[in-house]
């Protein structure tokens, strides 16, 4: 296989994120989660992933033992996927910060500044690659939607007229050439969900 794929998702969806509510690691998927990660490992199983790479966050990495078993492939842990740590904020609405929680100079007590999560995030992409080139096919990573926002911003080659980033949606799947420049062919993809219930904000 000459041609090598990274298939990126969000994790499926959790009571937090419905209740717009900052996340604890411990975090499972709800009902709608569990649907919605079953139906993105159905929409992967034959694409040829022989590996899955998952951030060791409840939540990612139930969804990422969905993909794995339908695609019959192996799955590894990687911590530096975990998404942004905002600290003493977890378990609280974002509404109640009083300020804009994803403001470029707000930094929670006790969690990552932007910079901080960049820095991370450049780390995981090295890990992604690297586990790119040893996979004997595609490799699929799951992941949190602060993380997939920033490989985006920062290290994809975004398809033309694609616009401003939004957020990505629960179960999003972005597909990528491994290869530099790291072209994106589909981004933050849900079309699995249709006919379901509707994807988690």
């Amino acid at each position: 296989m000459s041609r090598r794929l990274v298939y990126l998702l969000r994790h499926g969806q959790t009571a937090s994120n419905a209740a717009r509510v900052f996340q604890h690691p411990e975090t499972p998927l709800s009902e709608q989660g569990e649907r919605e990660a079953q139906r993105v490992a159905e929409r992967l199983a034959g694409a040829g992933i022989a590996l899955v790479l998952a951030s060791d966050f409840a939540r990612a990495r139930a969804t990422a033992e969905r993909v794995a078993t339908a695609s019959g492939a192996p799955l590894e842990l990687e911590p530096l996927l975990q998404e942004r740590s905002f600290g003493a904020l977890r378990g609280r609405p974002y509404a109640d910060v009083g300020s804009d929680p994803f403001a470029r100079g707000f930094v929670p007590p006790g969690g990552e500044s932007w910079g901080e999560f960049e820095t991370r995030v450049d780390r995981a992409w090295e890990r992604v690659l690297a586990a790119a080139g040893r996979a004997p096919g595609h490799l699929a990573v799951v992941t949190h939607g602060l993380v997939c926002h920033a490989l985006a911003a920062r290290r994809l080659a975004l398809p033309a007229g694609a616009g401003p980033l939004r957020g990505f949606a629960n179960t999003s799947l972005t597909v990528i050439d491994a290869a530099p420049p790291h072209a994106v062919s589909l981004l933050a993809c849900t079309a699995h969900l249709a006919g379901a219930d509707a994807p988690g904000a």
